[in-house]
């Protein structure tokens, strides 16, 4: 969900040659680079790539999911500044994934009351995003149990959004600086850079969790300890040709 180029995704099914995949995103080039990925790998007969809202998505669930800083699909616009709504995008997700199937879940979390420089980017606001407390409570009380997890350093985050700004770097560096472009290319890399400066240690993280699909008992999270389908290290580790990823 929120598959962007399916660079991920395209991984997974590398990894799980009896796995077939579905990518879901609203941004129709990225399904299209998607698409010649794909056909480039020799995947195009187990990947399908979708350009439509994720949360119009009608399908029947999937042994795992993956949705990676993909929340917003399931809140409110992002430009109306208000907090992730990580509720409504688990209880949704949850609503894709078979029991005792997978989700691997990233999302950014305060892993420290932020520093106002910290939420300056975030229209001021420290609610943004939850605590890392916080977002187990969520995940428990959408049907799911932590099977692993992992987190981002800020390093990490630096490098990827440095990576992101980077695009624009190498437009400008191919084109004259009198191109009519040009002037926009700029003011979006400066609008990225600004957006996001690097995160205060100790405050704003990436948490990447990998779950498994419960059910509710009288109201207790009951988890199914037998694993349908593996993609290697963190999704799934099939031993099902029918695996679903999505």
């Amino acid at each position: 969900m929120g598959c962007g180029w399916g660079e991920l995704l395209l991984r997974v099914l590398t990894s799980a040659p009896q796995a077939r995949g579905r990518g879901v995103d609203s941004a129709s080039a990225s399904i299209d680079r998607a698409r010649q990925q794909a056909l480039t790998r020799g995947l195009l007969n187990r990947a399908t790539f979708d350009a439509m809202p994720g949360a119009e998505t009608q399908a029947r669930p999937a042994d795992a999911v993956i949705c990676i800083g993909a929340s917003q699909i399931w809140g409110p616009p992002v430009e109306d500044a208000q907090p992730l709504d990580y509720g409504a995008a688990l209880r949704a997700l949850r609503a894709l994934v078979l029991t005792g199937g997978r989700l691997v879940y990233g999302e950014a979390v305060w892993s420290a009351t932020p520093h106002p420089a910290a939420a300056a980017p975030l229209a001021g606001r420290d609610d943004e995003y939850l605590s890392t407390d916080a977002l187990r409570e969520q995940i428990r009380g959408a049907g799911f149990e932590v099977v692993d997890d992992a987190q981002a350093s800020v390093q990490e985050w630096d490098v990827f959004e440095a990576g992101y700004r980077d695009r624009f770097t190498r437009w400008l560096e191919a084109h004259d600086a009198h191109h009519p472009a040009a002037g926009q290319v700029r003011r979006r890399y400066e609008e990225q850079r600004v957006a996001y400066p690097p995160a205060r240690p100790g405050e704003l993280h990436v948490a990447i969790r990998e779950l498994r699909g419960g059910f509710l008992r009288d109201g207790v999270l009951a988890c199914i300890h037998e694993q349908r389908c593996f993609v290697p290290a963190w999704v799934v580790n099939s031993r099902s040709p029918s695996c679903r990823v999505r």
